[in-house]
Order: C-alpha cells, then sequence, then structure tokens
C-alpha cells in the first residue's frame, strides 16, 4: 500500500464494496521460496469478514493448508499512467494513478461436501451480471459431469483479519490540475479502464 496518507483516506466500508464487486485478486502465500501466487475469482460478504473461493486441488497453496495459513489477495482496480504535462504546472514528474485493496488472513480448507453450494452462489453473483442472459446453473451440467470436475478443486474461506487500500488519483494535486489530468487520461491515456480511472479521479 502506498505510504501518502493522501491516498489512504477512503474508509473500510469502500474498501469492501470495491473488492466484493471486483471479485477477483491475486491470491499470495510467503514461502521459504518465493512466494506463491494464484489468480482467483472470490466472494466476499458484506461485511469484508470472509471471503470463499476454490482452487485447484493441485495449486501448490493447497499442500500448504493441511492447517490455516496467512495470505493476502490483492484485488486491483483500475490504473494508467500520468504525463506531468497534463497537469499544466511547472516541475512535475511522471507517476502512475490505481486503485488497489488488499485482504489479508487466515486461509483454510473448507469440508468438500461445502463446494456445490459455494459453485452456486459464485456462479450465480457472476451470472447476474450478465443480464439480461439467462443465468447458467450447474444444473445444466450433464449427469456425472459436474462431480469429475468438483473432485479436482477445493472450497477454502478466508477468514478476513485487515483490509487496506490505496486510491491514487492525484488527490495531492490542484483540482484545475487533476482534472486536467483526468480529461486527458480518458482521451489519450494507457491503462486498464482509463475511462473509469478518469471518472474516480474527477469525484476523488
Amino acid at each position: 500500500m502506498h505510504p501518502n496518507p493522501a491516498f489512504r483516506a477512503e474508509d473500510r466500508a469502500r474498501h469492501v464494496t470495491f473488492a466484493r464487486d471486483r471479485a477477483f485478486g491475486i491470491l499470495a502465500l510467503s514461502t521459504q521460496d518465493a512466494p506463491l501466487l494464484s489468480h482467483v475469482p472470490f466472494l466476499l460478504d458484506e461485511d469484508g469478514q470472509v471471503a470463499e473461493l476454490h482452487l485447484v486441488r493441485s495449486n501448490p497453496i493447497v499442500r500448504l493448508l493441511k492447517q490455516p495459513q496467512t495470505v493476502r489477495i490483492a484485488v486491483s482496480g483500475p490504473d494508467g499512467y500520468i504525463s506531468p504535462d497534463w497537469y499544466v504546472v511547472e516541475d512535475q514528474v511522471p507517476t502512475w494513478n490505481y486503485v488497489a485493496v488488499h485482504l489479508t488472513g487466515q486461509l483454510e480448507l473448507m469440508p468438500q461436501d461445502a463446494l456445490p453450494d459455494l459453485l452456486d452462489r459464485q456462479s450465480e453473483f457472476y451470472e447476474t451480471r450478465l443480464l439480461p442472459k439467462p443465468p447458467w446453473v450447474t444444473g445444466k451440467m450433464s449427469e456425472g459431469a459436474l462431480e469429475r470436475m468438483m473432485r479436482m478443486i477445493v472450497p477454502c474461506r478466508m477468514q478476513v483479519e485487515d483490509v487496506q487500500g490505496t486510491w491514487k488519483l492525484n488527490q495531492n494535486k490542484t483540482e484545475d490540475a487533476r482534472l486536467g489530468a483526468a480529461d486527458q487520461v480518458e482521451a489519450a491515456g494507457f491503462g486498464v479502464e482509463t475511462g473509469r480511472l478518469a471518472a474516480l479521479m474527477r469525484t476523488t
């Protein structure tokens, strides 16, 4: 997380809402060697207390879950390069604006019989965002196919102990400089979801 307090002023509720809506992040677990990383969809409850996800059984992280492990899920949002020329202010330097939330806590295996319910709730959460398309449900799978696939994955639960967020949106610049940079980000910037980044820069 960025140390500048100007980028850390948003409250926990906004971090949780962002992470829950994004529903995808990088799961990290420290080891004696390099950290283990997995890109995972997840469900986060309304209070930001519990995250649920599933992992492929052969994932190295699963082998370490004989007992709960301290992990972090890094959730990235829109980001983009900011040219100092866009501020129309002297003596500025390039930077990168972004939104990120980190969830830290204890990850543990859930009983295998919890998997069908987890998969149903995950698919419902994602599918309802595709309306008016009729939602996909596990009942569409042919007999035996879902059971074979479920044997290859395991359900996991993360007890979230800490939520931190960075919303780096040029809050440390004057309003004119920030809004001017937002216009350029939307018109000619590069990064991820630059239109959304520009909107956040305007409303921060």
